[in-house]
C-alpha cells in the first residue's frame, strides 16, 4: 500500500510540474517542452528527488519498525491494519445510506406474506438517493409553473430569437471589422478620402494600361460614361474585377493579386470617375446601366390629347459622354 501511494504522489508531482510548465510559459500553440527542451532536464531532476524523498522516508520507516520490541511490532500492525480498514470507511456509510438498505442478516424484518414457489417478497424502504431526488423534481416543477405559467417568464422561443438577433448583430459588427470577408453580395461603395485614393493607386499600378489613367479607355472601355459591359454599380463592378471579363476579352481576373478590400477601393475609385471629362474618351460599349436602386420620381406631362399622364424619370441615368 505505501508503494501505490509513492507512486501517486510521484505522478502527481509531475502532473502539477507540466501543468505550471504549460500555463505559466507563453509559447503560442507549441509545447512548452517543445520549445524549451531543457524543461525535460528540470523535470528529470524533480522526478529523481522526489523518488530520493521517498526511498529515504520508506527507509527511516523500516528502520524504526524494526527497533520496536515484537510486541510493540504486534500493536502497531493492528493499529496501521485498523487505520487502513477505517481510511475510507465514511464511503461506505454514505453509500449505505443512500441505499437504505437492511443487511442481509436483518432481512426477516421486512419480509412479506407472499410466497411464489418459495419465492419471497422483502418490503424495502425506496432508496434515499431516488426519493430525494423525486422530492427536488416536485419543487423544481413548482417553481418553474410559477416562472414561467404565472410570471409570464421569457420563453423558450422568445430566449432563441433574442440569442438570433444577438448573434445577427455580433456576425455585422464583425463584418464592419474584418474587410477581408468582402464579396460581391455584401460589398458596398466606399466614398472615404483614405479609401479613394488607396483605390486611385491601385488602379494607377494595375489598370491604367488598358483603360488609361483617366479612365478614358484604350484597350479596355471608358470607365467615366454611364455605359458598361457586365453592369455597373458597385456590386457588379467588384464581380468583374474579381473575376475577370469576358472570355477571350482581355480583362483578367483579379482576385489573385488583389485583396477584397483592395477590390472594394479600385471599384469604388472606378464608379468615382463617372461623368468625369477624360482627355480622349472612348466611344461607349455596353449597355445604358440604370441603378434599380437609384431614386425615382415621378412628373406629370400632358399627352397630345391633354391627357395627364404620369412619367417616371430616373435621373441617375445619364447620357454617354
Amino acid at each position: 500500500m505505501r508503494k501505490i501511494y509513492s507512486v501517486l504522489r510521484i505522478s502527481g508531482l509531475i502532473a502539477l510540474a507540466v501543468i505550471l510548465a504549460e500555463t505559466t510559459l507563453e509559447t503560442g500553440e507549441a509545447s512548452s517542452f517543445e520549445k524549451y527542451p531543457v524543461l525535460w532536464l528540470i523535470l528529470g531532476v524533480v522526478i529523481l528527488i522526489a523518488i530520493g524523498i521517498e526511498a529515504s522516508v520508506a527507509a527511516l520507516q523500516n528502520t524504526l519498525y524494526y527497533s520496536l520490541k515484537p510486541e510493540a511490532r504486534v500493536r502497531y500492525d493492528e493499529a496501521m491494519a485498523a487505520r487502513e480498514q477505517d481510511r475510507f470507511s465514511w464511503i461506505r456509510k454514505t453509500y449505505d445510506k443512500l441505499l437504505d438498505k437492511k443487511p442481509i442478516e436483518k432481512e426477516d424484518e421486512i419480509i412479506l406474506d407472499h410466497n411464489y414457489d418459495g419465492i419471497k417478497e422483502l418490503d424495502n424502504n425506496l432508496p434515499p438517493w431516488w426519493l430525494y431526488g423525486f422530492y427536488a423534481s416536485i419543487i423544481f416543477a413548482g417553481i418553474y409553473l410559477a416562472r414561467y405559467h404565472i410570471f409570464d417568464g421569457t420563453s423558450q422561443r422568445e430566449e432563441y430569437l433574442m440569442e438570433v438577433a444577438e448573434a445577427r448583430a455580433a456576425v455585422e459588427e464583425y463584418k464592419k471589422n474584418a474587410r477581408g470577408l468582402i464579396d460581391a453580395n455584401t460589398v458596398e461603395l466606399l466614398t472615404g478620402e483614405e479609401d479613394i485614393n488607396a483605390g486611385k493607386a491601385i488602379f494607377a499600378g494595375n489598370c491604367a494600361a488598358c483603360h488609361k489613367i483617366d479612365g478614358g479607355g484604350g484597350i479596355g472601355p471608358n470607365l467615366t460614361d454611364s455605359y458598361w459591359i457586365l453592369g455597373g454599380g458597385i456590386k457588379n463592378v467588384f464581380n468583374t474585377i474579381s473575376e475577370g471579363g469576358r472570355a477571350g476579352k482581355g480583362m483578367v481576373s483579379w482576385k489573385t493579386d488583389l485583396k477584397p478590400e483592395e477590390i472594394a477601393q479600385v471599384a469604388s475609385y472606378v464608379l468615382s470617375l463617372h461623368s468625369t471629362t477624360p482627355a480622349d474618351p472612348k466611344e461607349p460599349e455596353g449597355e445604358l446601366w440604370v441603378d434599380p436602386d437609384a431614386r425615382i420620381d415621378e412628373v406629370e406631362v400632358e399627352s397630345e390629347d391633354s391627357t395627364s399622364v404620369k412619367i417616371e424619370m430616373d435621373y441617375t441615368a445619364t447620357e454617354a459622354n
